[in-house]
């Protein structure tokens, strides 16, 4: 698929194109997961994921195994819409709730994390880490905090269907560091 269109054509097609995905692979969470090569990721003390909204690929799977080598859990809290993320540690005896975006997320009492590691929800994705997201720049805004900070690895998380030859990149536009499929998992190379 080419990216050629302006974004929010593109955008509209690749949420159809995502929901065409979910439909056809029910299973692809789980398949993702169990391409992750934890071996060859960096170590991490804490993780970010994110609560799946309509046919964002789920990623409780990878959640689930990343939690499994003993890393905090963190999910990410929108504040304001034109503000970057937070993450706050999740406890699954905590209700969540919903943020300034109304997605749920962890209760205000828990505590904010730093994450080494942050899995990325997307539209669109390249093979030299560029992402598309929903538009509103959170993740931009947010990773770029973050790697001003500590390194930290951004983990797409994706249908291998979302894949498109090439996306333009804004100077703002945070890249991936990898990408995880239903079907591999695709390290981007840096020049």
């Amino acid at each position: 698929m080419s990216s050629t269109a302006p974004k929010s054509q593109l955008r509209k097609r690749l949420r159809s194109l995502r929901a065409e995905l979910a439909k056809a692979s029910p299973d692809a969470a789980e398949r993702a997961a169990a391409h992750a090569p934890l071996h060859r990721l960096p170590a991490i003390a804490s993780f970010a994921g994110y609560y799946a909204l309509g046919a964002e690929l789920d990623p409780s799977p990878l959640i689930r195994r990343l939690a499994g080598l003993g890393a905090v859990f963190g999910m990410p809290v929108c504040e304001g819409p034109d503000r970057p993320l937070i993450f706050r540690e999740w406890d699954e005896r905590d209700r969540p709730v919903p943020d300034a975006m109304g997605i749920p997320a962890p209760p205000p009492h828990a505590r904010v994390i730093q994450p080494d590691l942050v899995i990325t929800p997307l539209l669109a994705f390249d093979r030299k880490g560029g992402r598309l997201g929903q538009g509103g720049g959170h993740y931009d805004r947010t990773l770029a905090l973050l790697r001003a900070a500590k390194p930290i690895f951004v983990l797409g998380l994706a249908y291998a269907g979302q894949e498109v030859d090439h996306l333009d990149m804004e100077p703002h536009d945070q890249r991936l560091d990898a990408i995880l499929t239903e079907t591999g998992y695709i390290e981007v190379k840096r020049p």
